[in-house]
């Protein structure tokens, strides 16, 4: 009995002086209730090279001294090889010294790398540059993010307490992040419990990058510095502190020191503290009550109609200041409109479109056109290639239509018969004069470009604003300090003014704007149309 055991312990110091699951404890001379508390181990991490040395050795004690196995789970680590795939090593010279790296870019930001660019038990090829770009969009993004919210928190002396804005009461932007918040919750535990880090970095990462710092800050941005405190103001302080608050406990396995200084800070501003530490803070439970996937479906179409817009506005170099009139969609479903409508108005927000207008099928606006992928086919088709290209050209747009529902075509060239599979065919919109067209995975946007007097006019005003904008930021005035504003009485502004003088105030926080002759100050500001003088005071 004892010999054994002193045996047991003599094996196990020998593979290492921390090993677990057995000499970590000091088992069997003391921590005898703690050790039988967490054995089986849950699981084991190490490099693949110990799997009979190490691993077997472990379930070989277990068994013989337990009748159990050592732990019920293994992580086989992979290796840490160098930007190139070679392994490193002194002779090569690719060696990094972590030290340095951990110093220059910090623990955090080179766990997280480590960790979200590979799963674990994959060899991974670690590049500096990937530290650095984990640095800036992540941990730079929820720098900016908590910064954003910190700076209008402490304008409006807004202060978290757990008797918040029923959710009834809140924005559907509101209910949607929170939604968003709570599958983020339940995706990233399931990932943690089933020993899948990569997967709940990666999806925390991605939840910060498009749902709260490019989406939800982006558009409620005016409902944190416009006005007094009012019921929808704090719901925008209430969802976005809850948040911060969650992201700071599911990131902090991975990033502990980053965590804890932003679960920190934000209990500054709390009525209803939590524990001192995000490290004796329990992890968020899922609010199953909060998740609508309905709302979910609706901001995933609103965000892929935008973003096709976008791309459209950036091919033709049209900035989302300039207005535009119209965008067409085709129906894609029985509820695509319904639930399309339920965001319409955010959407013509984000684009700056005046309208959605739906259609049935390809119609005659959104037209398509359907070519074989060569290198696909080129062995299935081999001399029949140009005929069979031929006759997808010559395809009606209601015949693409129906392709595109069957997912097939079948034709024939010389009496043979040629079948063809969706997948073998690239199906691409077509632009038509006045319009531009983008397609993402069935769902499809045609733009109307066309730019009328009004719009050229609307399109200055919010130039004009931007400009502005910028003068007071480079002035250093406050957030609340209300201006005065002197233009130049040119031609090329008269409309813009006539028509949003109340418009570019409101954006502006100006009391008052004028049409002048050019003064002295100012300075000269560039627009699409030309340069024109301006300044910019405070009021008095």
């Amino acid at each position: 009995g004892e010999k054994l055991y002193r045996e047991l312990d003599l094996i196990d110091v020998w593979f290492d002086s921390g090993a677990m699951p057995y000499a970590q404890w000091h088992y069997p001379f003391e921590n005898k209730e703690k050790f039988e508390q967490n054995f089986p181990a849950d699981f084991i991490a190490e490099g693949v090279d110990q799997t009979r040395g190490w691993f077997y050795t472990l379930h070989a004690i277990g068994a013989m001294v337990f009748d159990s196995v050592a732990f019920k789970n293994v992580v086989s680590n992979g290796l840490v090889l160098d930007k190139n795939g070679q392994k490193m090593s002194k002779r090569l010279g690719n060696g990094v010294d972590p030290f340095t790296t951990i110093e220059k870019y910090g623990a955090d930001a080179t766990r997280w790398y480590l960790i979200s660019n590979a799963q674990p038990w994959d060899n991974l090829k670690f590049d500096l540059q990937g530290i650095e770009e984990v640095s800036r969009k992540f941990f730079g993004t929820l720098y900016n993010t908590y910064s954003f919210f910190a700076l209008y928190a402490n304008i409006d002396q807004f202060k978290w307490s757990k008797d918040e804005v029923p959710m009834e009461k809140r924005p559907e932007i509101d209910r949607w992040i929170l939604s968003e918040l709570n599958t983020l919750i339940f995706q990233v535990e399931q990932d943690f419990s089933t020993y899948e880090p990569t997967n709940a970095t990666r999806k925390i990462m991605e939840f910060l990058d498009e749902n709260l710092s490019n989406w939800y800050v982006r558009l409620c941005r005016r409902r944190f510095w416009k006005g007094e405190i009012s019921e929808d103001k704090l719901a925008a302080y209430q969802t976005l502190y809850t948040c911060l608050d969650v992201i700071s406990r599911l990131m902090a396995p991975v990033a502990p020191f980053f965590a804890d200084w932003l679960y920190r800070n934000l209990q500054e501003g709390a009525i209803d503290k939590g524990p001192e530490s995000v490290h004796l803070a329990l992890l968020p439970l899922t609010n199953n009550k909060l998740i609508d996937k309905d709302l979910e479906e609706r901001m995933a179409y609103a965000q892929r109609i935008s973003s096709l817009v976008l791309s459209l506005r950036k091919k033709e170099k049209i900035k989302v200041r300039q207005p535009l009139k119209k965008m067409l969609i085709p129906i894609l479903n029985d509820d695509f409109e319904k639930q399309v409508d339920g965001v319409k108005d955010l959407i013509l927000a984000e684009v700056n479109v005046k309208e959605i207008e739906y259609v049935s099928g390809a119609g005659n606006i959104i037209q398509k056109k359907v070519k074989p992928d060569f290198k696909a086919l080129g062995k299935k088709l081999g001399k029949n290639m140009k005929a069979v290209a031929d006759v997808l050209a010559s395809l009606s747009q209601e015949e693409i239509q129906q392709m595109e529902k069957s997912g097939v075509f079948e034709t024939s060239v010389s009496g043979e018969i040629i079948n063809l599979t969706r997948e073998e065919l690239e199906i691409v919109p077509v632009d038509i004069p006045g319009w531009l067209v983008a397609t993402d995975a069935g769902l499809t946007v045609a733009l109307d470009i066309q730019l009328s007097p009004e719009l050229l006019a609307e399109g200055l005003a919010r130039e004009l604003v931007n400009r502005i904008q910028n003068i007071r930021k480079s002035s250093d005035f406050n957030v609340t300090d209300k201006i005065s504003i002197q233009l130049e009485a040119l031609e090329m502004v008269k409309p813009a003014i006539a028509q949003f003088a109340a418009y570019i105030c409101s954006e502006t926080l100006a009391e008052k704007l004028d049409l002048v002759a050019k003064g002295d100050g100012g300075e000269i500001l560039e627009l699409p149309e030309g340069e024109i003088w301006v300044k910019v005071s405070l009021y008095k």
